[in-house]
């Protein structure tokens, strides 16, 4: 038999203990409920300067019966062509070496300005911020090169490290709803 997989989203709860939910679409959002799709909290342009979508985490959730899952990865489809202002994009948390996933454990609830702005990822989130690069545009994660979310074996239910995301909006982003963009998840199943 096959595993079953599932878009898992982390928020709320407390430092290494976060509150899953399944799903299979976010919405950024300027408060730290990033799997509600509602248009409650929107990012915010701000009239000068830079802010930030509450950061989400964005894992799996594997159930079922199979052997091990490992080498989970994931990437877009090379362009996010939203109007988020220059320098603006769509980023996730980069590790220098090893894993660029959070575990569990690890993780760090979003926080901010609710309805206004998020806390910087690059320099905010403990497991990044140490980093030579702590972020990366998601765009620079494609098919031909997926960025390493989690190398550990994975055995019966449980969760795969997450890709910690994050929107940029500059002063000179577009406002509106910007169009819907697929991210892919890949993974090597026994």
């Amino acid at each position: 038999m096959a595993a079953t997989v599932a878009v898992e989203f982390w928020n709320g709860g407390s430092a290494g203990s976060p509150s899953k939910t399944e799903d299979d679409s976010l919405r950024f959002r300027s408060d730290d409920a990033f799997g509600t799709r509602d248009a409650t909290n929107p990012c915010v342009i701000p009239s000068s300067g830079t802010n930030y979508s509450y950061w989400g985490h964005v894992a799996l959730a594997i159930s079922g019966s199979y052997t091990q899952i490992d080498n989970v990865r994931h990437y877009s489809d090379g362009t996010i062509p939203w109007t988020l202002g220059t320098g603006g994009g769509v980023f996730r948390g980069n590790k220098d070496t090893g894993d660029n996933g959070v575990a569990d454990g690890s993780y760090e609830k979003a926080g901010g300005v609710s309805g206004t702005t998020g806390s910087e990822l690059a320099a905010d989130y403990t497991w990044y911020s140490g980093e030579g690069t702590s972020i990366a545009n998601v765009t620079s994660d494609t098919s031909g090169s997926p960025a390493t979310i989690d190398t550990s074996t994975i055995t019966g239910d449980d969760s795969s490290k997450a890709i910690v995301l994050q929107a940029v909006i500059f002063n000179d982003a577009t406002q509106g709803a910007q169009a819907a963009e697929t991210l892919t998840w890949l993974y090597d199943e026994i």
